[in-house]
């Protein structure tokens, strides 16, 4: 239960979340912010962690006098290498284990739609989908590991991850830092938090309804076919 309450109550108010880590320390605040990050990125069970909002609110707790006790180039280097090392866990786990994961059916975030999903986005952008893929909730977690499932050499892979690993954390934290001061922003900053998060998941959402209408005309088509015969 503690787990969960955590896990709402990062959902919820990612700010809150992060001040009461700096309460504890910003080491203790810089670690919880590495392991969402990583876990996010690198546990293929756990693509629903709020990555983007969570970067942002960090860049806007850096900002100012708070710049003083979670400076801000300390926590890029820290969400770098969460970012990074996490795309490289999960795709280890997908080149080992992948197979048998997927086949086993006991993770649900990984429904067929999604695979298919995120299978017809590296098609499409091969080696690039690595670094895309980052911008793209739910796919983020996902193409790494199908990658690895896949068998994308790791040396390809790994140039592309640490680029999209960079651009994408540094993205969403110099946003926050940049303009989490502004007025409207800190008055509504749960909408903006919401915003966030909505935008992030409307390619995925868009390509999932895509997916689910292809495989609708797909089955269609293929009892046209045996009522024809």
């Amino acid at each position: 239960m503690d787990f969960i309450a955590f896990i709402a109550g990062l959902l919820q108010d990612p700010m809150a979340a992060i001040q009461g880590w700096i309460a504890q320390g910003p080491m203790v605040a810089v670690g919880f912010i590495f392991l969402v990050v990583f876990i996010e990125t690198g546990v293929v069970f756990m693509p629903f962690l709020p990555g983007d909002s969570l970067l942002f609110a960090a860049g806007v707790l850096c900002h100012g006098e708070a710049g003083q006790v979670l400076p801000i180039w300390e926590l890029l280097l820290f969400v770098w290498a969460a970012a990074i090392l996490g795309d490289q866990c999960n795709f280890f786990i997908g080149h080992f284990l992948g197979r048998r994961i997927i086949d086993s059916g006991r993770i649900k975030a990984l429904t067929p739609e999604r695979v298919a999903q995120s299978e017809a986005f590296m098609d499409k952008w091969g080696g690039v989908s690595i670094f895309l893929g980052r911008f793209f909730p739910f796919i983020r977690t996902f193409v790494p590991f199908l990658a690895g499932v896949g068998g994308m050499k790791w040396h390809h892979f790994f140039g592309f991850n640490v680029l999209g690993g960079i651009v994408w954390s540094s993205l969403f934290t110099l946003l926050g830092y940049f303009f989490g001061q502004i007025p409207a922003v800190q008055e509504h900053f749960e909408l903006v938090v919401v915003g966030i998060v909505l935008i992030s998941a409307i390619p995925a959402v868009a390509g999932l309804v895509k997916a689910r209408l292809a495989h609708r005309e797909e089955r269609r088509l293929a009892e046209e076919d045996r009522d024809g015969e």
